[in-house]
């Protein structure tokens, strides 16, 4: 039965693919907002002001799983399009956007190999300093975005790390213009904007963009139990087989839309080649589904050195 419900749902999958007015619905709406959001954050009325950073910190997170439906050409059907939305999205998620579609296609390549995706490696078990546990558990208890934070300089702004889980000697061209370019543009407004103006304007809306973030990410595949390769010759997990490693943190309706779905993790890695607008329409039985709150709760209950480098397995954590 199952077996028959898993062929249905791949055929069904088989005729999804990307929409143009769906992606533009997303991505001109981002741009109106990111608009909008500025002016509000231009006035002198403190809640006005104050609605500007919740606005704009919606639309930073939005701009995260934009960037993430462009890396998989599934914003839009023309590749051009989908390069554009994309290094218009990394700008506003602090992201490099050659940077993202190579390490992100390597995640997918390596799921259920901790050591192996560039995305999990630094939470593979290991013996961590005082300092390290100190910052951790600070950051996990209070809800400090240390790891948003360091998700992104690790993964996709560390040239010496890109080399590494790239496995070439030197970085891409394309992608080291990318970095430069990125960089000099965060450079070029601090000098020619003011970072007090960039800090009045989007400091908070940052901050609280990660916060949501941190448990975004950090639900995806943190604490399940994944395979170690040891530098060893791996077999590669078939989409097929890596939901077990995932988790879907299930969201309210209206926020699961404006963030494309990009919450049913599991299913995306099931069937990655779909666009996550789509994936709504799939048949999904999965098991590593949960509420959001009953997951953030349950999981704020531990450490996060036990969170982030133990599994449910030593654990018991089930969710």
């Amino acid at each position: 039965m199952r077996s028959s419900r898993i062929s249905q749902t791949k055929a069904h999958a088989s005729e999804l693919s990307a929409n143009n007015w769906i992606g533009s619905v997303h991505f001109f709406g981002e741009i109106a907002l990111f608009v909008i959001g500025i002016w509000m954050a231009q006035s002198s009325y403190f809640l006005l002001w104050l609605s500007s950073q919740i606005l704009l910190a919606f639309v930073f997170f939005h701009a995260f799983v934009l960037l993430h439906e462009a890396g998989h050409h599934h914003l839009f059907r023309q590749k051009i399009l989908n390069v554009i939305a994309g290094h218009w999205a990394g700008v506003l998620a602090l992201i490099p956007f050659n940077s993202w579609r190579k390490i992100h296609a390597l995640h997918h390549r390596y799921t259920g190999w901790q050591d192996l995706d560039a995305t999990t490696a630094n939470i593979v078990p290991r013996q961590l300093t005082v300092l390290e546990r100190a910052l951790i558990n600070f950051a996990w208890k209070t809800g400090f975005p240390l790891f948003s934070l360091l998700y992104r300089l690790q993964n996709y702004w560390n040239v010496w790390r890109l080399r590494k889980f790239l496995s070439t000697k030197g970085i891409p061209p394309a992608m080291g213009i990318n970095l430069v370019l990125q960089a000099s543009f965060y450079l070029g407004l601090c000098v020619f904007v003011g970072v007090n103006s960039l800090v009045n304007c989007f400091a908070l809306a940052m901050l609280l963009s990660w916060v949501m973030q941190d448990i975004f990410i950090l639900s995806q595949h943190t604490h399940i139990p994944q395979q170690l390769s040891d530098g060893r010759p791996v077999k590669l997990f078939r989409h097929s087989e890596q939901s077990q490693f995932t988790r879907s943190l299930l969201l309210p309706k209206a926020l699961s839309w404006f963030l494309m779905h990009n919450d049913r993790h599991a299913l995306h890695h099931e069937f990655p080649a779909v666009p996550g607008y789509r994936l709504s329409v799939l048949d999904d039985e999965s098991t590593h589904q949960v509420h959001w709150w009953t997951w953030l709760k349950a999981a704020k209950k531990m450490s996060g050195t036990e969170f982030l480098f133990s599994n449910r397995t030593q654990t018991g954590f089930e969710l």
